[in-house]
């Protein structure tokens, strides 16, 4: 899973923030989500880049809620049980993997490796 995230997800966001020049970028985490992501900061450095996480401190209701107001859709496989969304072959609904933090790689990990990118 190391590997596969690395590869796949981790060298090419590096490669991109680096090839694009980018100074900032936006990311989606939020503290609810997950245990390992309950210190969450709305700015942090990253590589010596500018990582905003402006929805930080949202619950699920308040996605919920945003969505509702401005006439946006859930996520189709939402109402299909699942409640986080990662690779097509790692992802289960909440009702085959127990937790939420079950439901994606197995339940041998939360996070992809994308929002670990060294600091």
């Amino acid at each position: 899973l190391e590997q596969y995230g690395e590869i796949a997800k981790a060298e090419p966001m590096r490669r991109a923030l680096r090839d694009l020049e980018v100074g900032t970028w936006l990311s989606g985490l939020r503290r609810a989500q997950s245990r390992s992501r309950a210190g969450l900061r709305f700015v942090e450095v990253v590589d010596g880049r500018f990582k905003v996480q402006p929805i930080v401190d949202w619950t699920d209701r308040d996605v919920g809620v945003y969505l509702k107001r401005h006439g946006l859709p859930y996520h189709p496989l939402w109402d299909k049980g699942y409640v986080s969304i990662g690779d097509w072959h790692t992802t289960r609904p909440l009702s085959e993997a127990g937790s939420a933090e079950a439901t994606r790689f197995f339940g041998l990990k939360r996070e992809c490796g994308l929002h670990g990118l060294p600091g």
